[in-house]
């Protein structure tokens, strides 16, 4: 996984050169002047992040606030249950399509999820970067389901590629889709496991954006 930097100027710039994101792009993301994450990023100004700004910010990287320099989210574990603390990770109001599509919107957390931080870790996961989201639609059926959440690890994107199920945007549009290296030197393959639904064969890298790699799944009992 990628080792995130303290520093979450650095962590944050890290984070759009994977995905491609550019700073006058993420500054009108969250209703600033073109300038204003260049300046926060290259001149340390503002020193830190306004709360406002680093959870849409959050919210739209799927990565936890901590990893932008916001608090960490744990709370204590009772006597009761396993030594350690748990770690809380975010669950975004906002939903990953697995049919055709659904635009970018209600980026706000609406809850938290407690995990045992030993099991994070033998997942390979990091506890920094994870977030939880809502699967819409049927196009990832039998893998995912309407309804599923999923556990999304945002350092684990374009710098680690290889096959699996990710979370990706495609023309501002997030969804979660089997990528498969294609043939051809920086290309993918985007895939709906239900063949119902489309599929992309050969695609270039600059074609997809990586939020993260979907490392669990939970679903409702029905």
């Amino acid at each position: 996984m990628t080792d995130f930097d303290p520093d979450p100027r650095i962590a944050l710039d890290r984070l759009l050169t994977e995905r491609g994101i550019d700073y006058a792009q993420l500054s009108a993301r969250i209703g600033r002047n073109p300038a204003y994450i260049q300046q926060y990023i290259k001149r340390g100004s503002p020193r830190r992040l306004a709360e406002e700004d680093r959870a849409r910010i959050a919210a739209y990287l799927g990565v936890t606030e901590a990893l932008l320099g916001g608090p960490e989210r744990r709370v204590a574990v009772p006597a009761r249950q396993r030594g350690g603390d748990m770690v809380l990770v975010p669950k975004l109001a906002i939903g990953a399509s697995a049919g055709a599509g659904a635009s970018i919107e209600g980026e706000a957390v609406e809850g938290q999820v407690a995990f045992d931080p030993k099991w994070l870790r033998d997942l390979g996961a990091d506890p920094r970067a994870l977030s939880i989201i809502r699967v819409e639609g049927d196009s990832m059926a039998p893998t995912l389901n309407d309804g599923d959440d999923i556990l999304v690890d945002g350092g684990d994107a374009a710098a680690r590629l290889r096959d699996g199920i990710y979370v990706l945007r495609m023309d501002d549009v997030l969804m979660v889709k089997r990528i498969a290296r294609a043939p051809g030197q920086g290309r993918l393959s985007v895939i709906s496991d239900n063949r119902q639904y489309r599929s992309w064969d050969d695609l270039p890298m600059a074609a997809v954006q990586l939020v993260g790699r979907v490392v669990w799944t939970g679903r409702r009992v029905r």
